[in-house]
């Protein structure tokens, strides 16, 4: 059977019974059914939704009441945790009417749940809490389509054995990166078998501490279920702050195409440093946000490091800073 193209395909030449106007009413057939398949050059970007690490910020309450003061501050969506629905962060069992609660409880008040929390130490030198880690990782994998997500942030971890967000001198050694990337490979193929997403972040406490190692990582895994999440105040080691122009540049240009998650926080020096609440530090976030825009990253921007009182001062800050951007 022919399809348009086919017809297209032949030489009007050879088609003597067709009229010129039949000949038009194919192309602009075609011209219909034909998707754009790219957007003009200088069509507007649209504005990345903001949002909020929901367990870190309104810290008490019931999951409802939660979500009741993510609406009331005018945020869009939520990185949910387990935390927030009163169960430990990773858990060993969820009911089995949870998912669909908290979906419907987030739905319901117009708030998209753009990731789960699912950070646990990819490094910890017990091969056992490693182990717990990705049994827990599946069972918050498995409940994403219910919950209404498919993006899960995790943590590369430390040697640290007490935290993995503090440092630890055996991260540099290839025992430490053997342990982790094996970790992540399996946590990889956990989430091609659930079809979601996991989003790691560059941070300097970590094993992954670098742009450069996350791109690495990256390459080393292969996995198409493996992506980014960018959360510029962490990539800072001590000394590195006078080259924030460049460091902010070279992260981009290494991981810009994986970035799924972008995190709004804020420093004042650097090192162990991305602590504050956004806009009440150095951050140049101006060159953030346009290397967001420029690379393409859709995904939601998500303030973390906030106090609830510090939540509409740090929100309005960031929609001044993208409604600049985009003019």
């Amino acid at each position: 059977m022919k399809t348009p193209h086919d017809c297209l395909r032949t030489p009007l030449a050879h088609n003597t019974g067709r009229s010129r106007r039949d000949f038009l009413h194919l192309a602009g057939t075609l011209a219909a059914v034909t998707p754009l398949t790219q957007p003009p050059a200088n069509a507007a970007q649209p504005s990345p939704s903001i949002g909020i690490l929901i367990a870190t910020t309104f810290t008490t309450g019931t999951l409802e009441a939660r979500l009741d003061e993510t609406k009331a501050s005018g945020l869009a969506c939520i990185q949910m945790s387990m935390a927030a629905a009163n169960l430990p962060e990773m858990p060993d069992q969820i009911p089995s009417d949870l998912p669909e609660k908290i979906r419907r409880a987030a739905a319901d008040r117009g708030i998209a749940i753009a990731s789960l929390t699912g950070t646990f130490n990819m490094t910890h030198p017990d091969p056992e809490h490693r182990r717990t880690g990705l049994r827990r990782l599946r069972l918050l994998a498995e409940a994403c389509p219910q919950i209404g997500t498919s993006t899960i942030h995790i943590c590369t971890g430390t040697r640290n054995p007490d935290s993995m967000w503090r440092r630890h001198p055996d991260n540099n050694s290839p025992e430490a990166w053997r342990d982790m990337a094996a970790c992540v490979r399996e946590a990889a193929a956990i989430a091609r078998q659930a079809n979601v997403v996991l989003a790691f972040e560059p941070e300097i406490n970590n094993v992954v501490d670098s742009a450069r190692k996350a791109r690495r990582l990256l390459d080393e895994i292969g996995s198409p279920h493996l992506k980014v999440t960018m959360d510029p105040a962490n990539l800072f080691h001590t000394g590195e702050l006078p080259r924030m122009k460049e460091i902010l540049d070279e992260a981009f240009e290494l991981l810009g195409k994986d970035v799924v998650l972008a995190h709004a926080k804020d420093l004042d020096h650097d090192g162990d440093a991305g602590h504050l609440p956004a806009g009440h530090g150095v951050l140049d976030y101006p060159r953030y946000i346009s290397l967001l825009r420029t690379y393409h990253c859709k995904g939601p921007i998500l303030l973390h490091g906030l106090t609830r009182e510090q939540v509409p001062g740090c929100l309005a800050f960031l929609r001044a800073r993208l409604a600049r951007s985009a003019a």
